[in-house]
């Protein structure tokens, strides 16, 4: 089988566990295919596992609750333009009123209307007329059949080149645009604090792996000195000072121990399948080469500070798209300083099947104007709408400057974090050489025991710190990712 696959394999058998209500339990194992979206069923028996960091992240983003809701901004941004586009939908109206008293039709009226509105402030009308009674006002007569009507509706001051209809719509549309962006923002927050969660889960996981390796050399140190002592060979304060190493390894390896329940929990708030969380197993362990794998999978493999482009940046499309709205609104609260100035027009004719009848002797015409003496409110209006522009902008500049710097600052903190790599990794080789050195000079009783622990708590010492050195190495990797903003695709 290759190794992908039954990594795969494996890593989804202690994956899932027996809370996962979905899941089809066959002989106490389970297993799934590469899609994380369609779970299988199988059996196998293993020991442990690898969970790879790319595999992880992937379980994230196709399963995780935060990833999935951060598809319904893009939803509520496709309903929000549905809505608005409402504002150009065809209306039917129906106005129809009747009074009856004491055995008199005072009036019997219907009035139907079929409205058009378009883009510009103009609207077209198509309507009926039916009115009949006793004491009909006379301007409402109208032929036995009906008066028959179709105009037009402009308006000529406020509300032609923009209105609320025409607003919303635009703002819907950009909306719509920063939905997008604002998703894709909301998905890489996600995964950069599962990359977090999962670094700190492999540096606890690496110094478990020291504090036992060295727990083991105590335990077989203390046995041989335990021997040299019934042999007459060494001291019996040696086996005290060896016992007490022992036990200090083994205090100092149940405190790691504790530390990777509580971090592999932590880990478990970030898995998901099909909306049930997933307890991550205990024989399930990270990626010992994590760091071969980070640049691909965050996608900023490659990338160089002298190709940064800051335009194009998701968060700042975000506030660009917001200035957008509100320049909407800008101009919106502008054309409110116009007077209303509508002008109606419509043919009338009692036949409506025979176009000859229409004649521009009947009409209907109207002239409607209005205007405030000041304009006060609609001046405030203005001043706020011009206001929030401003401060959008502001706010652009300033982001736009963090996110370079710290763009900037990332580089050189991984610069600086290869140098202190590379720096470390010599020490813990020179520690590693010094104890070697100290335990065949104690052979040949040339050393004690008390160097000996000394020179391993040294290299304890150092190889903790190296670990801790790649931790935040990757960590400034993830910060990276995350003030990118990138958008992984082929998770």
């Amino acid at each position: 089988m290759p190794i992908r696959k039954r990594s795969n394999i494996l890593l989804a058998l202690s994956l899932l566990s027996v809370f996962v209500m979905s899941a089809t339990v066959v002989d106490g194992s389970l297993s799934r295919k590469r899609d994380h979206s369609n779970p299988i069923i199988n059996t196998a028996t293993l020991d442990s596992t690898e969970m790879s960091f790319r595999e992880y992240m992937g379980f994230v983003k196709a399963h995780h609750p935060i990833a999935k809701q951060a598809q319904l901004v893009i939803d509520g941004g496709q309903a929000n333009l549905l809505r608005s586009r409402g504002g150009f939908d065809p209306k039917i109206e129906v106005d129809y009123s009747r009074k009856e008293f004491k055995g008199t039709e005072y009036y019997d009226e219907l009035n139907g209307m079929f409205k058009i509105p378009t883009w510009y402030g103009v609207e077209f009308k198509a309507g009926v007329e039916r009115n009949e009674g006793t004491f009909l006002d006379p301007s409402n007569t109208v032929p036995v059949d009906g008066l028959y009507n179709a105009g037009v509706s402009v308006n000529l001051g406020q509300g032609f080149l923009i209105n609320d209809r025409m607003a919303t719509l635009r703002k819907a549309k950009i909306y719509n645009e920063q939905s997008q962006v604002d998703r894709d923002l909301l998905v890489n927050a996600v995964l950069y604090e599962a990359a977090i969660a999962y670094f700190k889960w492999w540096q606890i996981h690496e110094e478990y792996k020291v504090y036992d390796r060295f727990y083991e050399n105590a335990q077989q140190r203390l046995k041989a000195i335990k021997r040299s002592v019934e042999l007459g060979d060494k001291a019996a304060i040696d086996s005290v000072e060896a016992g007490i190493a022992s036990q200090k390894r083994a205090l100092s390896r149940e405190e790691a121990r504790i530390k990777l329940v509580k971090q592999r929990l932590d880990l478990s708030n970030f898995l998901w399948i099909n909306e049930v969380p997933v307890e991550l197993q205990p024989d399930v362990i990270p990626q010992s080469n994590v760091n071969d794998d980070i640049d691909a999978t965050l996608e900023i493999f490659g990338f160089q500070l002298n190709e940064f482009t800051i335009e194009n940046h998701p968060k700042l499309r975000s506030i660009n798209f917001k200035i957008d709205q509100l320049d909407i609104d800008r101009k919106l609260k502008a054309n409110k300083l116009l007077p209303k100035l509508t002008l109606e027009y419509n043919f009338l004719t009692p036949e409506w099947n025979q176009a000859n009848s229409i004649l521009n002797s009947n009409y209907k015409a109207g002239l409607n104007f209005s205007m405030p003496l000041f304009f006060r409110k609609e001046r405030g209006d203005l001043r706020l709408a011009k206001i929030k522009v401003a401060d959008a902008q502001y706010d652009l500049a300033a982001t736009q400057l963090e996110i370079k710097n710290k763009v900037t600052s990332i580089f050189n903190e991984l610069e600086s974090y290869e140098v202190q790599v590379g720096m470390i990794t010599n020490i813990v080789e020179s520690s590693k050489i010094m104890l070697t050195g100290e335990e065949r000079k104690f052979e040949l009783g040339e050393s004690s025991l008390f160097l000996i622990n000394s020179r391993e708590v040294k290299l304890i010492d150092s190889k903790l710190k190296e670990i801790n050195t790649y931790k935040k190495f990757f960590i400034s990797k993830a910060n990276l990712f995350k003030s990118l903003a990138v958008m992984p695709e082929n998770l």
